[in-house]
């Protein structure tokens, strides 16, 4: 089934090419560079799944995925790490900041 999608990525064009991945996929998919904009627009429109990135600046991926759980919504949206923190403790911190799943970049 299509899923409403958001991509959070520093890295522009690795943000864009995954997004035009999904995209191809038959998902609708928002690309967003800012983690601050992402949340803005969360709080506009609640995607069914974020694939975050962790190192950002300004609000890091863990800080993003607490604030998007925080958000009043109907439904709990699926939250994915993808980053190149791969250390059993940044999975240990991933899963205490709300993620669902964490992938490493390769």
């Amino acid at each position: 089934r299509s899923l409403r999608l958001m991509v959070v990525d520093d890295n522009e064009d690795a943000a864009r090419t995954l997004g035009v991945l999904l995209q191809a996929q038959g998902h609708r998919v928002d690309v967003e560079i800012d983690p601050r904009q992402a949340l803005a627009r969360a709080t506009r429109v609640m995607p069914d799944a974020f694939i975050l990135d962790i190192g950002m600046p300004h609000l890091d991926g863990y800080e993003l995925a607490r604030r998007l759980r925080a958000l009043p919504c109907a439904h709990r949206p699926v939250l994915i790490a993808l980053t190149g923190y791969g250390h059993p403790s940044d999975r240990t911190r991933a899963q205490v900041a709300g993620f669902d799943h964490h992938l490493i970049k390769p």
